[in-house]
């Protein structure tokens, strides 16, 4: 799998401690059971979703893009934060939208896990059938090297694997919901 198009790392200018635009950390004390204190530094953010998205094809539609926290550009399920006071599911349709140009079809909000044991961020999957192109990406400033890209549903499993996706838990709770994961062992 090449991934030689218009999306390429970034230049890395410089670096700087602290909170950014993306992260906001709270350092927070706690006296444990023993009475001892600690300090904990937490990155307090929104809740995102990632979805796994089916064309009638049976093609998964993924955004290819540079990640700065990987240093590499990644086919990844389209998503991101939820916007203030929005729902999930409103997110979901929206984040497709907006990263891939495609939507119109059934979006299910499919569950929740925990990012990490220091951030205050709940991950969401949710999977969307039936899918078609109905215009184009409407990317932010920081997605305007994203593309879209169809890959058939049958790789989907093989590229969770290969670890080339950040929200990977999500591609596997999509293919638990479309009954694709086989039965668990006893």
């Amino acid at each position: 799998m090449s991934l030689e198009t218009g999306s390429k790392p970034w230049e890395l200018l410089s670096q700087r401690p602290g909170p950014s635009r993306w992260i906001n950390v709270v350092t927070n004390t706690y006296r444990m059971p023993d009475g001892t204190k600690t300090d904990w530094d937490v990155m307090v953010t929104r809740d995102s979703v990632a979805v796994v998205a089916l064309t009638d094809a049976q093609e998964i539609v993924l955004a290819r893009q540079y990640r700065p926290g990987p240093d590499h550009v990644l086919d990844e399920l389209p998503g991101g934060e939820l916007n203030e006071g929005e729902t999930v599911l409103a997110a979901a349709i929206r984040e497709l939208r907006e990263e891939t140009g495609y939507g119109g079809g059934e979006v299910t909000v499919i569950g929740h896990t925990w990012q990490g044991a220091n951030i205050t961020r709940r991950k969401w999957a949710a999977v969307a059938l039936n899918c078609r192109r109905i215009g184009s990406p409407e990317l932010d400033p920081s997605e305007e090297f994203c593309e879209t890209v169809l890959v058939p549903l049958s790789e989907l499993r093989q590229r969770l694997q290969a670890g080339q996706f950040t929200d990977a838990w999500a591609g596997y709770a999509g293919l638990d919901h479309l009954g694709l994961l086989g039965s668990p062992e006893p």
